[in-house]
């Protein structure tokens, strides 16, 4: 996993789920390459962002979508 310092230098079109509403807590995608994808924090444009692998970004969701992460208390 590599991450870059600004989101916003990536050459990527950026969205967030469908299940997103206007004063939510979001995370954004972009596709880079055939590889990797990017996630960033939609509060923080020209924030970090991870770049994933497809794989490592799949493997997340699946973790959130169990509940493996856990969360806060």
């Amino acid at each position: 996993m590599n991450h870059v310092d600004d989101a916003c230098t990536l050459p990527v079109t950026w969205w967030k789920s469908s299940f997103s509403d206007a004063g939510a807590q979001c995370v954004e995608c972009g596709i880079v390459d055939e590889v990797t994808v990017a996630v960033r924090d939609s509060k923080a444009p020209h924030g970090p962002a991870l770049l994933l692998t497809r794989e490592q970004l799949t493997g997340f969701v699946s973790a959130v979508a169990a509940g493996r992460l856990g969360g806060p208390e």
